[in-house]
């Protein structure tokens, strides 16, 4: 089957961090002339729209959210909610079914992507199409949660949790106790039971499962999820964004140009990520304690409603122009392009993750969520690019404990600064290839087009 006459839907969860990775595959399938129907919330098509670079070929299709009692008025994405009221997010999804149902039954697309929706696979099974779950999150940490050899429910305890399922391919990219209670939402049984029975409900009814990854750095994980749902898994690679055309604005290029190049710490932990106010001004005080200058773009914390009013006092006198905390938008990917830049902290988010392997930058991990802590110890243990920022007793990352691993990975006197320096150059290398990742997107094409014509 040519490629130009492939016909795809997608249909992720309404989460940014699912959103926009669906939009760069699509993306990647438009560049091949496949033709892609996205469905998505109405507000989330605006501020997508940009991503959009094949109009011609990507169509939005909007979706109106049903209300769900205890939801904000008009919420569609998690950007309109708190972590806690995700469960309800989920529901109003779930009400979308009939618009969904009449959409797929109209257009007739050959595949529809999905994640969370687990009765996609029961409308394309009486359309006669095919079913793929792709993950915007990576696969060590779907094999270590959402295989069927774990079986959570609202009985397993935290600590049941946390071991490894028989047949894990690893003994290091694992959660450890001492970090468990850190890591939400893993405390909630019943969050954590749903969203079990959720993603391997839908891991089982699909045709097959797509992963945004590649064997270089997962293989073994991704044999294992094929082995645990005996159906194919298929690889996208990192389905990065192109590097936008636009130059740096203006504030930020100024900005750091007054810095030595690779002398800049950034930070930034995604628009969903909220402190607690104490926890966001002891990691402001652990930049000004590693004595570089730094970039921090981080959400104002619970409770305030601007950056200005969370800073520790006396901050703003002593750092004068050697620090900028900024609470809106940054454009990431130019940011980490400049040549100032010599230090990412990320929360370790999957699309997070790529950007700084791709990057220039040293690269210091702080995960908050589950896949993110599965991230970060692949980055630390398995690729060994990254350091890890250990929590204090209580849990919280100390300004002491993020000033000693940003000095860490900027030392070049040090073997382990040598070290991490040498191994992120060598994963670079092969991940920020054009050749490597258009062949990937290539051969999942390929991979796509045999399970239609052989009816696997």
């Amino acid at each position: 089957m040519a490629t130009s006459k492939l016909h795809v839907a997608m249909f992720p969860w309404f989460a940014f961090g699912h959103l926009i990775p669906y939009l760069h595959l699509s993306n990647k399938l438009a560049e091949r002339g496949i033709k892609v129907s996205y469905l998505l919330p109405k507000g989330a098509s605006l501020k997508l729209q940009q991503l959009n670079h094949h109009s011609e070929l990507i169509h939005f299709l909007t979706l109106a959210v049903p209300h769900v009692d205890g939801l904000p008025p008009g919420a569609e994405t998690d950007s309109d909610v708190t972590f806690s009221l995700h469960d309800l997010l989920v529901s109003a999804m779930d009400k979308t079914r009939d618009q969904v149902e009449t959409i797929l039954s109209n257009l007739k697309p050959d595949i529809v992507f999905f994640d969370f929706a687990r009765w996609i696979p029961a409308i394309t099974r009486q359309l006669g199409t095919k079913s793929i779950h792709f993950s915007a999150v990576n696969a060590c940490a779907y094999a270590f949660f959402m295989v069927p050899a774990r079986r959570i429910s609202v009985e397993t305890t935290l600590e049941e949790q946390i071991q490894p399922p028989p047949g894990y391919p690893s003994a290091t990219v694992i959660i450890k106790p001492n970090e468990a209670p850190h890591i939400a939402p893993l405390n909630d049984a019943p969050a954590r039971a749903s969203l079990y029975e959720r993603l391997t409900d839908s891991l089982k009814e699909s045709d097959a499962i797509a992963m945004r990854t590649c064997r270089e750095i997962e293989g073994p994980y991704c044999d294992y999820l094929a082995q645990q749902y005996s159906k194919p898994v298929l690889l996208t690679g990192p389905v990065l964004s192109e590097t936008p055309a636009a130059q740096l604005e203006e504030k930020w290029d100024k900005w750091l140009n007054k810095f030595e190049p690779g002398s800049v710490v950034y930070c930034a932990f995604g628009s969903q990520m909220r402190l607690q106010k104490e926890q966001f001004q002891e990691m402001i005080l652990g930049f000004e304690l590693s004595g570089f200058p730094f970039l921090v773009a981080l959400t104002p914390p619970h409770g305030c409603s601007t950056i200005e009013e969370a800073l520790p006092e006396g901050f703003k006198e002593r750092i004068a122009d050697r620090g900028w905390v900024d609470g809106g938008w940054v454009p990431q990917t130019l940011i980490l392009k400049h040549a100032s830049i010599g230090c990412f902290v990320s929360h370790c988010g999957f699309g997070s993750m790529w950007e700084s392997l791709v990057s220039d930058c040293r690269i210091v991990l702080i995960p908050y969520l589950p896949a993110q802590a599965m991230a970060a110890k692949l980055m630390v243990e398995e690729l060994k690019v990254a350091v890890e920022v250990e929590r204090r007793v209580d849990g919280m990352i100390g300004k002491e404990g993020l000033s000693k691993a940003i000095k860490s990975v900027m030392d070049n006197e040090t073997e382990l600064g040598k070290s991490l320096k040498n191994n992120h150059f060598k994963w670079k290398i092969i991940f920020s290839g054009k050749n490597w990742q258009d062949e990937m997107i290539d051969i999942f094409v390929r991979d796509l087009q045999f399970i239609l014509e052989s009816g696997k």
